[in-house]
């Protein structure tokens, strides 16, 4: 897993802030305000539902990238496979941030049928009084149908191996941390930026001409 994948990986998750509030940003703000008798404060609370979320995303990208390792690896241009598979994703990812293609975001139906069972088991834990409870939550939360994470969760599958899906998925889960861990006064400031048109179509042009760069080496 190279180093430029990783800090793709990791500016897709900040500048899909602004997707991120509006798919988790009811539950964070549930557990920020989760109050009464036994709960314990809101940032060991929120801290504990972000590395729960980071860590079904960790998993996910670890499965992920050793079903594309055991699918892809094996054929003779298994490796040729796999590096065209991520610079699609790249290309795909830039047109989705800079708002020219959202395409991707027809994934999130694809797991729609299967949140609707999962869902209903976070809500048990819900008003989350402590952090092993909104720990759980963000673990089940963390399969949440949404375009951006299914997006980067199919990247995965070009990583060749579990460690480098792994990576991947714990690159982009750091990126989405600013966002949904600085609800309130400063995710507004935050979301003004990762908003900002210019910064957005500046990164997913980026992003493509890397993709595009990506595709040409493993074309050539």
């Amino acid at each position: 897993m190279d180093a430029g994948t990783l800090v793709a990986a990791f500016a897709v998750g900040v500048l899909g802030g602004v997707h991120c509030l509006g798919m988790c940003g009811g539950i964070v703000g549930a557990i920020s305000l989760s109050h009464g008798a036994g709960a314990a404060p809101s940032w060991p609370r929120l801290l504990a539902y972000n590395l729960g979320r980071m860590t079904s995303y960790v998993v996910a990208g670890a499965l992920a990238g050793l079903l594309g390792a055991v699918l892809l690896g094996g054929l003779p241009q298994g490796q040729r496979v796999l590096e065209l598979l991520a610079a699609v994703f790249l290309v795909l990812l830039g047109l989705y941030l800079a708002g020219w293609w959202p395409v991707l975001a027809r994934l999130e139906r694809v797991g729609g049928r299967i949140w609707r069972r999962i869902e209903p088991l976070g809500r048990r834990f819900i008003p989350v009084r402590h952090a092993g409870q909104a720990f759980v939550v963000g673990g089940i939360w963390g399969w949440l149908p949404c375009g951006l994470v299914y997006s980067v969760f199919v990247w995965t599958l070009s990583a060749g191996s579990a460690t480098g899906g792994a990576l991947l998925m714990a690159a982009f889960a750091l990126g989405t941390l600013p966002n949904l861990m600085l609800m309130g006064i400063f995710a507004a400031r935050l979301a003004r930026i990762v908003r900002n048109d210019w910064l957005r179509k500046g990164a997913g042009t980026l992003l493509i001409a890397y993709g595009l760069w990506r595709l040409a080496g493993a074309l050539y």
